[in-house]
């Protein structure tokens, strides 16, 4: 008996190889020792300024609340420690809470290319899952984890993230960039795990299924507070779906490149409508160079401002003409911001600001603030500081903001990642201020050396809204001596952070 089935209509059920950019990962985080030094010692400064930051956010209510466990009370054996808390959770919970406290005040480590992100995200899954696991390891008689694998997971879960960026914008097809904190996390903590090269693929696979959350409430008129959670839901869900993989769950192989059921036909592309007209080419993955340290090597740091990375620069030159504006106000007639084309199509906003979390990712407002008060911090996004001073939006409605070209291809150019942007003030009197440029902000690789003692002691502060000053001097002078850090049991220095 023949039958006569069309082709089309027919689904091929032989099983794939997992697609090569999944395989690419495994064998990377199974294989790859970290090399330098200057890696391991920038993922220290990663993981205290990202702490700092967390500990930071503990004072603003609105992250607060999203804490603890789901079901009030709930008793979690070798429970994972939420620093700066009495919160003792379930890896998963405590991913979460985790990667909320520290991506709450946008305040530390950036990753910018044709996706940005920040890879310190990743912590919330790494530091939960060790904690975990040493602590189980100690219960069951053996030695437990070390701070330095912490270090060598963060190099690896940094590269995952940042070389997945450099090349390939999610953001321009609506795509949120916390997939990629998934994705990293996923590959790093399913090895932490114990797990092999297929359980590491078949993680991984499970991290593109879930696709991504849309990335509207980081843009006009959507944009709230779920920017500053969504990084340690992204890490806890990889926490989460490592742990079913480690249970015997399978992988799903082809998730990428299947014909019309996979990630890049249903999501990387530019219009879902528009697939038959696009070239398969064109939705696959660039990369511009294999995985290795480079990200850790090259990463941002936010020092001085807790504002979008795109604007720090521009932050820098406002507080070089504080003193030079400040008594002259009203006399302003016009604020040119010259700057690249990623600030202008992620953070130049006009018209009404609705929330903190709109007025972080303003451009105008973050130049406001350091023109008006010399300086940023992040009490100023509050509702009422913005009620309070109506001079912020007035000198927003004077900026004109215009990209100049040559820095956004520098911005783009992996050889100077400068983040480039220039401020000049025209006064009602024809008079004017020179123009400021700023080319690389105080947390770039190339001021790196300027930017770690400031670093430091930003830690030192962080530290200082939490614990009493014995606790502070302890944990800084630990965190601050590399062979003591790299040493210490990691569930001996979570524990230093409760309170």
């Amino acid at each position: 008996m023949s039958t006569n089935v069309e082709s089309t209509n027919t689904e091929l059920s032989n099983r794939p190889e997992y697609d090569q950019e999944i395989q690419d990962i495994a064998d990377y985080v199974l294989t790859y020792k970290v090399k330098s030094i200057e890696a391991i010692d920038t993922a220290r400064h990663c993981l205290i300024d990202s702490l700092g930051c967390g500990l930071l956010a503990l004072r603003f209510p609105e992250c607060t609340k999203l804490l603890g466990p789901i079901v009030e009370g709930t008793i979690v054996p070798n429970g994972v420690h939420v620093p700066g808390t009495q919160f003792c959770l379930d890896p998963v919970k405590a991913a979460w809470d985790i990667g909320c406290i520290i991506r709450w005040l946008d305040f530390n480590d950036t990753w910018l290319a044709a996706e940005w992100g920040h890879p310190s995200d990743n912590l919330g899954g790494i530091l939960a899952v060790a904690d975990h696991i040493s602590q189980v390891r100690l219960s069951d008689g053996f030695e437990p984890l070390t701070m330095y694998s912490i270090l060598e997971n963060m190099v690896l879960a940094y590269e995952i993230q940042g070389v997945m960026a450099l090349e390939n914008s999610f953001n321009r097809v609506g795509l949120c960039h916390v997939l990629l904190v998934r994705l990293a996390t996923i590959a790093v903590v399913t090895k932490m795990m114990g797990g092999d090269r297929e359980q590491i693929m078949a993680a991984i696979s499970h991290s593109w299924v879930d696709g991504s959350s849309l990335r509207t409430y980081r843009h006009a008129p959507n944009t709230g507070s779920r920017k500053a959670w969504a990084a340690g839901d992204a890490t806890s869900r990889a926490v989460q779906l490592a742990n079913m993989v480690m249970r015997g769950e399978m992988g799903i192989p082809g998730v990428l490149t299947t014909p019309q059921w996979g990630f890049y036909d249903v999501s990387f592309s530019q219009r879902n409508t528009d697939l038959k007209l696009k070239k398969p080419a064109e939705r696959l993955f660039k990369f511009q160079r294999p995985y290795g340290e480079y990200v850790m090597k090259n990463i941002l740091f936010k020092i001085s401002f807790p504002a979008e990375f795109h604007a720090q620069t521009a932050c820098e030159a406002a507080v070089r003409l504080h003193d030079k504006v400040k008594n002259r106000l009203d006399d302003i007639d016009k604020i040119e911001l010259k700057t690249h084309e990623s600030s202008i199509r992620i953070i130049s906003k006009v018209g009404d600001l609705a929330n903190p979390a709109d007025r972080d990712h303003c451009l105008q407002y973050i130049v406001a603030i350091p023109l008006i008060f010399g300086n940023l911090v992040a009490e100023q996004y509050g509702d009422s500081f913005h009620a309070a001073n109506p001079i912020i939006d007035e000198l927003r409605s004077k900026m004109q903001v215009t990209e100049n070209k040559t820095w956004t291809a520098e911005y783009h150019d992996p050889e100077k990642r400068s983040i480039t942007n220039g401020i000049q003030i025209f006064f009602k009197d024809g008079s004017s201020t020179e123009h400021i440029v700023v080319e690389y902000p105080l947390g770039h690789r190339n001021r790196r050396t300027e930017a770690i003692p400031i670093l430091e002691a930003k830690f030192k502060m962080n530290l200082a809204t939490r614990f009493p000053v014995n606790r502070v001097e302890s944990i800084y002078n630990i965190c601050t001596d590399k062979a003591k850090l790299e040493a210490m049991p990691v569930n001996e220095f979570m524990g230093m952070f409760v309170i």
